[in-house]
């Protein structure tokens, strides 16, 4: 059954869009900082499906007179291929709307922690989840977003055997919020002389950063250590102990941060590693019973399901949710998923869509 559009809504909404933009030019919100930002905002949510349902409004009536033209014997060719063209625009920009009245994740505008970490393969699993950070950070820096290590412990080889860093721009969740999950690797590791090929496993987890009014933390409720940092063969880099660990009394969950020279600098870093982690645990039990009745097309979401393969002798990368395969495991590597990204938040869509329409 094909979803209609809700014309009343969009009348509704467009409506809502004149009286925001009429609010912003009203010197007693304008005077108002605050207020201002909020409205200004709204005004910027609804304007895209508002553009696009006057679009759709504009080519539905160009349609209607050009069908009405179709008959005449001058103008009748004409007013029928402007007419097949304007059906082509209508169809279109029906399905943009339906997309753009899909629920939104209020999540999406955040920035975003990636933790990786290795799971299955020793270190080579270790040198997996170094790759998989350096995909993530190239990836960001291509769009010119701002990169930065929370977190790292290096392993002996030149892996890590955990690291997390923040990837902060408008709408990085949207677009990487697919990623979590096991990513494997298929390939010869460096140190093996036989020239065997090894399967080896990392995780991802993609966490929404939470702002401080969306987690308040209580002091009562955490034990926070200072230690001395270290390398990865564990000499101590720092006479002075900087390195921060909080433990979360009440979950369980512990975070550490010892990768900035000044305390403070780490014990605020790890203070938002714990925020992230605490909203996640949050979500999750807010949204159990929906996702247990519903599963994604694109997976759970779930840390532990196996999303993402890379073969070194084929050449390829697949994801295993979509079924996509693309070849040019370098291009990749070095932050080309643009093509997965695109591919992964189309068929969200289209499984969000197909369950509205159900």
């Amino acid at each position: 059954m094909a979803l209609e559009l809700p014309r009343k809504k969009l009348d509704e909404l467009a409506s809502r869009y004149e009286e925001l933009g009429q609010q912003l030019m009203d010197p007693v919100v304008s005077g108002d900082p605050r207020r201002y930002r909020q409205v200004n905002q709204a005004w910027n949510d609804l304007k895209p499906v508002t553009d696009a349902y006057r679009n759709l409004l504009e080519a539905e009536k160009q349609a209607a007179d050009a069908e009405s033209l179709l008959g005449d014997a001058e103008l009748g060719d004409l007013a029928a291929m402007e007419l097949s063209e304007l059906r082509e625009s209508v169809g279109a920009l029906t399905e943009k709307i339906k997309l753009l009245l899909l629920p939104s994740d209020p999540n999406d505008a955040k920035d975003v922690l990636l933790e990786i970490r290795p799971a299955a393969g020793g270190e080579e699993a270790a040198l997996f989840a170094g790759d998989l950070m350096r995909m993530y950070s190239r990836y960001a820096e291509r769009r010119g977003w701002k990169v930065e290590l929370m977190s790292a412990q290096e392993s002996g080889i030149g892996g890590f055997s955990d690291v997390v860093i923040s990837i902060q721009a408008q709408g990085a969740y949207s677009q990487l919020k697919f990623e979590s999950g096991v990513h494997r690797v298929q390939r010869v590791p460096a140190t093996e002389s036989s020239g065997r090929i090894h399967t080896s496993t990392a995780t991802v987890a993609v966490l929404p950063e939470a702002e401080e009014v969306e987690i308040e933390i209580n002091p009562g409720e955490i034990q926070m250590d200072v230690y001395h940092s270290s390398s990865a063969g564990g000499q101590n880099v720092q006479k002075v102990a900087t390195a921060i660990r909080i433990l979360h009394k009440p979950t369980g969950i512990v975070v550490t941060c010892q990768d900035e020279r000044s305390q403070l600098q780490n014990k605020e870093k790890a203070t938002r590693m714990l925020r992230a982690r605490l909203f996640e645990r949050e979500t999750e039990l807010r949204q159990g019973e929906r996702t247990a009745t519903r599963r994604s097309q694109v997976g759970s979401g779930d840390r532990s399901e196996k999303i993402r393969t890379y073969n070194y002798p084929d050449g390829r990368v697949t994801d295993h949710r979509i079924g996509l395969t693309v070849h040019n495991i370098p291009s990749i590597l070095d932050g080309d998923i643009q093509r997965f990204v695109d591919a992964l938040v189309t068929a969200d869509q289209a499984e969000r869509l197909r369950a509205e329409a159900a």
